[in-house]
């Protein structure tokens, strides 16, 4: 067989590689006389046209990416196994130089057009996932990326999927075209030094890396799929496994008829696997030997002496030149189906709109492989020195680079002008307050700008050190504090959630001018209760702490309200840690929770303007009638808090009050927005604030 290339990369001319097929060749077979295999070609074709048909149409993932890594590893273990057994040398940086030079200019060209598309049709707000993903695109890291934001409670979870989820793969795949080359690598000196045979000990090798990873693949996926999915170690099973195919194959021979019916039975499998297994939901663990198993079933038997063997059927010319176009396919049919819910706000289209996308993407696809891939890939400057080909793939990425960071240094520039004049200009909740007088700039834009909504997350920057320093890790790396110069004041323990921790907003600015010690333990996802609570050992650790600290009041929020607005109802098992803090003489400041919705609130307001009917909601529709929590028992000095008439003004949640976004996403609110609440928490929590105050002065309470 001749030296392939890696699975994303189309057919190889003929002043390619040693072995590779010349333009001007029509066969009839799955196989060359020089040993090229078509039928892989058209493999690819079937594979890329899976993802795209599975993507556009069912709103499923097909297992043909699959196919793809399996595959890349196939290529790219022949070739080298070749090198190393005629006693050549692996040269793994004219690899990698040719391998990206390959890759890269085409995959900036798409992240160009991705980019100038977020400016023009996406909304402000999905602008820094791009710019991030962008980021990690060019950097063969976006598995990682989205591995982060799968487990992030904080990761913005926008309405606007991404453009760019699709590069996963390709950066798994760049970071094994770096790896593969180095284990060959290490596997010639041993075949050098130990005098041993190249084929078992690269069986030995992948061997090895298949189970261990398949092994870890399937403990992840069973215990995080969502990290999983994006995470290379569980990924490189699949590589392993076409290495091991690549490597056993020329000692493989199928009889004709077995052949026949292992080769269709595998690629009916390949079709299938999407339809039958949850791919998206399942793998990568052993769901995915499933798609990887019948790839190498079709490669075992794709040459087998037999009309209608299915890699006769593969290397059908169409398919062939489909599969050199698969890399430019992949990358452009993604962005511009996420590009067309973005204009029409629908999630599925419809047959002939599918047709459509399908049919821009092929086009740009071959506009992409003929003008950009093939001319670089062919470039006889780049071809002769290694080096060349590395200038080639940094000229690539700066073209990226420049107009991404102009881009974002431009948006910085503007959110800070935006906080200009903002105490005046965008007062938030205080226009709600009696004898208001209001002297803001009707122009002025709202705040914050949506290119800065990451920053709308509160926190308590500084790390809890001396006597607040838990002695838990875990609470330890979660556990934030505020105290004053001379902390005289009394000492509040912020507990809960996300919504705990939003309404800390409005509590730090209360904090800092009555000179009281803050400190924080939250975590997002996990509201504060015991008994009966998903979360219970983590709230029974925080519990513990502070009882052992001794504050003067816990603040928290009380009752969970529903997205779809059926119910509010008081937080598990909060009865039961209020029953505590009560017998520990702590007091219970506990604040009800604001409106959620179904839809993202600051999306709305950017797609139909802050005033449009379909972003305001009644707020007797979102909420209980009254506030669940008043059925609590709670301790001598504990104070429960409604701010829901400042949250949704005049019974109305609307996305901006006072010139400022009250929601940042669907549910949480923006730390501008919270802390314009300071002046109503403050008032509510005015009895609280002055048994404390008398208690600590030696008053009678």
């Amino acid at each position: 067989m001749a030296a392939p290339q890696a699975a994303w990369a189309p057919t190889a001319s003929s002043d390619a590689t040693p072995g590779a097929v010349r333009r001007h060749a029509r066969p009839r077979t799955a196989t060359s006389r020089d040993g090229y295999r078509y039928d892989l070609d058209g493999l690819r074709a079937v594979a890329i046209l899976l993802v795209v048909v599975y993507h556009v149409w069912l709103g499923r993932v097909s297992g043909g990416v699959d196919v793809f890594l399996m595959l890349s590893a196939f290529f790219l273990t022949g070739s080298f196994a070749r090198r190393l057994s005629a006693g050549r040398g692996v040269a793994v940086g004219a690899y990698w130089a040719r391998t990206f030079k390959r890759l890269v200019p085409v995959s900036a060209v798409v992240l160009l057009g991705v980019l100038g598309t977020a400016f023009l049709l996406y909304p402000p707000s999905s602008w820094p996932s791009v710019w991030t993903q962008t980021w990690a695109s060019l950097g063969y890291v976006q598995n990682w990326e989205l591995a982060r934001e799968s487990v992030d409670y904080y990761a913005r979870d926008g309405a606007v999927a991404s453009p760019l989820q699709h590069y996963w793969s390709l950066s798994v795949q760049g970071q094994v075209f770096v790896l593969w080359p180095l284990l060959l690598l290490l596997s010639g000196l041993v075949v050098r030094r130990l005098r041993l045979s190249v084929t078992p000990v690269l069986l030995v090798v992948f061997g090895t890396v298949f189970a261990a990873s398949l092994a870890f693949s399937v403990v992840e996926t069973a215990s995080d799929q969502g990290l999983a999915y994006f995470d290379t170690r569980a990924r490189l099973w699949e590589f392993a496994l076409g290495s091991l195919v690549a490597v056993a194959l020329p000692l493989v021979r199928l009889p004709a008829r077995v052949a026949l019916i292992v080769g269709w039975a595998g690629l009916a499998l390949i079709v299938t696997c999407g339809l039958v297994l949850d791919v998206q939901g399942g793998f990568p663990g052993y769901f995915a030997l499933w798609p990887t198993m019948a790839a190498a079933a079709v490669i075992v038997a794709g040459t087998a002496a037999h009309p209608w063997a299915v890699g006769n059927v593969l290397a059908h010319p169409v398919l062939r030149s489909l599969g050199r176009d698969a890399y430019a396919l992949y990358l452009v049919h993604w962005p511009l189906l996420i590009t067309w819910r973005v204009v029409t706000g629908r999630q599925v289209p419809s047959w002939h709109e599918g047709a459509v996308i399908v049919v821009v993407s092929l086009v740009l696809a071959r506009l992409l492989t003929s003008l950009v891939e093939r001319p670089v890939r062919d470039l006889a400057w780049a071809r002769t020195v290694p080096w060349r080909g590395a200038v080639a793939v940094l000229v690539a990425v700066t073209v990226v680079a420049v107009p991404l960071a102009a881009w974002q240094s431009a948006e910085r520039a503007r959110a800070a002008e935006a906080l200009v004049g903002a105490s005046a200009d965008n007062p938030g909740a205080r226009v709600l307050l009696p004898g208001y007088q209001d002297a803001s700039d009707p122009t002025a834009p709202p705040v914050p700008v949506a290119t800065a909504l990451d920053a709308q997350w509160v926190s308590l920057t500084e790390r809890c050190s001396g006597r607040f320093a838990p002695d838990v890790a875990e609470l330890a790396k979660r556990c934030g504090q505020l105290v004053p110069p001379a902390p005289e004041g009394p000492t509040v323990v912020v507990v809960g959630d996300s919504h705990s921790e939003q309404f800390m907003g409005a509590l730090i600015p209360v904090a800092e001018r009555e000179g009281w010690t803050l400190v924080s333990v939250l975590y997002g996802g996990c509201s504060f209760g015991t008994a009966g609570h998903p979360c219970r050992e983590w709230n029974e650790q925080v519990l513990d702490y502070v009882l052992e600290l001794g504050p003067d009041a816990v603040f928290t929020v009380t009752t969970a309200a529903e997205a779809d607005g059926t119910g509010e109802t008081v937080v598990v098992g909060l009865q039961e840690a209020v029953d505590v803090l009560s017998d520990a003489g702590i007091a219970l400041l506990g604040v009800r929770d604001n409106p959620r919705f179904s839809t993202d609130m600051f999306v709305c307001a950017e797609q139909h303007g802050p005033d449009a009917d379909v972003c305001r909601h009644d707020l007797a529709s979102r909420s209980a009638p009254r506030n669940p929590a008043e059925d609590l028992r709670v301790g001598d000095g504990s104070v429960l808090v409604d701010l829901s008439g400042a949250v949704c003004p005049d019974g109305w949640c609307v996305p901006v009050v006072g010139n400022v976004h009250v929601y940042l996403d669907d549910n949480h609110l923006t730390w501008d927005y919270a802390r314009s609440l300071a002046p109503f928490l403050e008032d509510e929590l005015s009895p609280w604030t002055d048994r404390a105050t008398s208690t600590r002065h030696g008053e009678p309470s």
